[in-house]
């Protein structure tokens, strides 16, 4: 068997008092021999040396360093059938950190229920709500049992973790998510005249099929398929589901098949929505508003930067769709750059512009929230008038459901019935 590694020593540099360890061949000094900075430098390079060599038992793991591997893992394990990552990497980091922050050099094995709740507060005054901390608090868990999974902490350790109930509504601080509500047919209306008829034609699209953001925003016109009994099939390479070895479908009616049909006259791998050729329509929207003539460098700005993406994301779509409900519904301008407004305060003190600031991003935060609405509004709109309309199970197939209590909470119970049910009977 090949001899272990040892683990470098901390040694003390005598002509200078430092102290100092020896890695790869070369001295690194530490700081003062003896001090606690010294030891905390020697603990860090350390901890990296056996993660690079793969010695996990030089000393007992720490959080710091389970968090590192299983982050890895992460990265070649949450992937779509054509290698690409998934967004579950970025939620796993934003789970992690605070155990990290709190706890990363403390030992895994020493890692408790206290204190993960200890965490799960942190998560609580930060302003969480409490479906998000229960799915935080879950992947906390995931973690310690990948560790246990490949023998890197004791299997006590993630059934511990597991007698913490998850918090319940009514039962604990964390304030609750409000419920994504619909849409009002006329607040849509109201905004897509501001809004370019590229993202206006996917706002239409969308709240015809109930398809999700991101579906919309990657339709290709490879995945269409027309023809069948007059309604077009639309099947996302990629969807929320695929990797339980789902099939996703979005059925195109005739409505849907006018709006899209424009856009299929292009490359079957090209994106049908694509964001230069919207900046496109709107410069020269701009310009034709534009009452003082233009300059040269004006007139010959092209799109760039985010603008030159070749599609829409899920974001990118909500900011064009948040912008139009700012014009359609006149933001005060102070609220809308509230940069520029604190700028403007010359003779204000630094801790007056800060201040400001806050007061001013509060209020427009609440202004938002009252007046602009998500491109994920439009799915439960849909999900609505179809629960409405053809009854629970329609919803479900339309929308891509596998569980109908998924369905229930896209689709808003029409309470006006039983309230004329009332009156009729009752």
């Amino acid at each position: 068997m090949p001899k272990a590694r040892q683990k470098p020593a901390y040694l003390l540099h005598k002509p200078t008092g430092q102290a100092r360890c020896r890695i790869g061949g070369k001295d690194i000094y530490l700081g003062l021999y003896g001090t606690p900075a010294s030891r905390e430098r020697y603990d860090d390079l350390t901890r990296d040396w056996a993660l690079r060599n793969g010695d996990v038992n030089a000393y007992d793991l720490t959080i710091d360093e389970l968090a590192i591997r299983f982050l890895e893992h992460a990265r070649s394990y949450y992937r779509r059938t054509d290698g690409t990552p998934t967004a579950e990497v970025t939620s796993l980091q934003h789970a992690i950190r605070p155990v990290v922050r709190m706890f990363g050099r403390l030992r895994a094995r020493d890692f408790g229920p206290l204190k993960l709740k200890e965490v799960r507060r942190s998560m609580i005054d930060a302003g969480h709500c409490r479906t998000n901390i229960n799915r935080m608090v879950d992947r906390i868990r995931r973690m310690f049992a990948w560790g246990v999974e490949n023998e890197l902490i004791p299997a006590e350790r993630l059934q511990a973790l597991r007698a913490v109930p998850g918090l319940r509504a009514g039962r604990t601080k964390a304030h609750e998510s409000a419920p994504v509500a619909s849409v009002p047919d006329d607040v849509i209306h109201r905004t897509l005249p501001h809004l370019t008829s590229i993202v206006a034609d996917m706002v239409r699209l969308q709240l015809l099929t109930g398809a999700r953001p991101g579906e919309i925003c990657s339709i290709r016109p490879g995945d269409i398929t027309r023809g069948i009994d007059g309604a077009w099939v639309y099947r996302p390479r990629h969807h929320k589901t695929e990797h339980r070895g789902k099939e996703r479908r979005i059925f195109i009616g005739p409505q849907g098949q006018a709006i899209l049909k424009p856009y299929l006259d292009r490359d079957p791998e090209a994106f049908c929505f694509s964001p230069a050729e919207s900046e496109t329509e709107r410069n020269a929207t701009r310009k034709r508003k534009r009452k003082s003539p233009m300059t040269p460098s004006q007139a010959a700005r092209k799109p760039k930067g985010r603008d030159l993406r070749d599609h829409y994301t899920k974001d990118s779509y909500n900011r064009v769709i948040q912008r139009a409900c700012e014009a359609a519904f006149e933001m005060p301008t102070e609220l809308r750059d509230v940069g520029r407004t604190v700028k403007r305060m010359e003779d204000a003190t630094d801790t007056e512009r800060k201040a400001e600031r806050k007061r001013l991003s509060k209020e427009a935060s609440e202004w938002r929230a009252n007046h602009c609405w998500s491109p994920n509004q439009l799915r439960h709109s849909r999900a609505t008038l179809l629960r409405e309309k053809f009854g629970i199970e329609a919803a479900q197939v339309v929308l891509g459901h596998s569980d109908p209590k998924t369905t229930l909470v896209y689709a808003e119970a029409q309470f006006s019935k039983a309230a004329e049910i009332a009156k009729a009977i009752g």
